[in-house]
């Protein structure tokens, strides 16, 4: 089936899905009329991709989001579509075009049966905790960021500068990666409970190496220029406050530009904030003023 065809199938099934189920994010004050969207994008690495946007033929400024991570392949095969629906819908409401990628190796493609030489196409892997790799898979997803940003200015859809990147956990500690490289399209960045290497063997506040964490946080700081708002969850299992904190400060000592905020505890873990409606009240007064700072 052609791109064409895949994205109005699905745009009808979400439409009609959003007739049988009212969604709460429809609260909020601004009540611009927006459309929700699935795309197959044809990138290096092709993948399907939650979009929201206001009704119209735009251009839109442009807002990524990208998700967490699940370290095993069944969780993987049962990752949402998108996670963070509620609060996409609160950024297209305002204006934007958002995208949020689903990562290669989830859903379907979330195969791994070494003994029949199958490998699903999964780079986010950190290693073993001994000398975890925490770099690379950052500026993976990273890259996968910076093909979307050149996809959709091609296709005329966007503002070509000014694009936001949000992320959460992973996707978070990808958006700090892709802060250190710069890229000139890129006008701000906002970052749920980053990091990686969480709650290893499921321990709450069970980090994989806090230290190398800590160490390679304050690399991508060295090179990173891009504003950026840093918001972490005083309950959070995954990245608690010491071992954020820390990340911040090795961050800003070594040059990047981070605000960071410390929000009270919410719900059983903080980790999952971004992913409640009922945070929208809490996180968006700090984007919006942050936004607004950046002109």
């Amino acid at each position: 089936m052609c791109q064409q065809s895949f994205r109005g199938l699905a745009t009808l099934l979400l439409l009609f899905a959003n007739l049988i189920t009212p969604s709460r994010a429809d609260d909020q004050a601004t009540s611009r009329p927006i459309q929700e969207e699935i795309w197959a994008l044809p990138l290096p690495l092709p993948m399907f991709a939650y979009l929201v946007r206001p009704v119209g033929d735009g251009p839109f400024p442009l807002v990524i989001m990208n998700h967490g991570v699940s370290m095993t392949p069944t969780g993987r095969s049962f990752f949402p579509l998108v996670e963070f629906r509620d609060a996409a819908k609160w950024f297209a409401k305002r204006g934007y075009l958002v995208v949020a990628p689903v990562g290669t190796g989830y859903g379907a493609a979330a195969i791994d049966i070494p003994e029949h030489g199958l490998y699903g196409p999964f780079f986010s892997k950190v290693g073993k905790c001994s000398n975890p790799n925490f770099r690379a898979p950052g500026l993976a997803v990273a890259q996968v960021d910076l093909w979307i940003i050149d996809y959709m200015i091609a296709e005329k859809r966007i503002v070509p500068n000014g694009v936001i990147v949000v992320g959460q956990s992973a996707g978070g500690w990808a958006s700090i990666a892709l802060s250190s490289l710069n890229p000139p399209q890129v006008k701000a960045i906002i970052t749920f409970a980053a990091g990686r290497g969480g709650r290893v063997d499921g321990k709450p506040n069970n980090n994989c190496a806090p230290d190398k964490l800590v160490e390679v946080t304050g690399e991508f700081g060295r090179t990173s220029r891009v504003p950026m708002l840093w918001i972490y969850i005083e309950n959070d299992t995954f990245f608690g406050p010491t071992l954020s904190k820390r990340m911040h400060e090795a961050f800003t000592a070594a040059g990047g530009k981070a605000e960071y905020h410390l929000v009270p505890p919410f719900g059983n873990d903080g980790h999952f904030f971004i992913g409640s409606h009922d945070a929208i009240p809490i996180w968006s007064p700090l984007v919006t003023k942050f936004l607004d700072e950046q002109g």
